[in-house]
């Protein structure tokens, strides 16, 4: 009885995992835009993402179970991620400017010049 509980919450965990995969990737094509971190970065987004989406869910609908395959889990989690995508930007200064700082956005990034160096003659 115990081992078929537990094989179930396995089973459960490893399919939100590959679901998450899924909805991190449908995630970053639905916030467009640069992100400050890698592939990596966007599916743990979107990972931690179907977690809070599906957490939001059953907090909001007392009772409620989602799973990864409903169209409700599949909402929740584009949701999550999109949440967890936008949040990680603005944290890492994509939007806002600090003053000063010159990180963001609005700041145009400096160029160097190549010097082209001769040999003396």
């Amino acid at each position: 009885m115990v081992m078929e509980v537990m094989q179930q919450w396995v089973n459960d965990i490893f399919v939100w995992i590959g679901f998450g995969t899924v909805a991190g990737l449908l995630a970053k094509a639905v916030v467009p835009g640069k992100d400050p971190g890698g592939t990596v970065a966007n599916l743990l987004m979107g990972v931690g993402g179907t977690f809070i989406g599906a957490a939001m869910v059953s907090f909001f609908w007392t009772g409620y179970r989602v799973s990864p395959l409903s169209p409700m889990g599949f909402v929740s989690a584009i949701l999550g991620s999109c949440l967890l995508l936008v949040s990680h930007r603005l944290l890492s200064g994509r939007f806002f400017r600090e003053e000063g700082t010159g990180v963001g956005v609005a700041a145009a990034p400096k160029r160097r010049r190549r010097v082209a160096v001769t040999a003396p003659e």
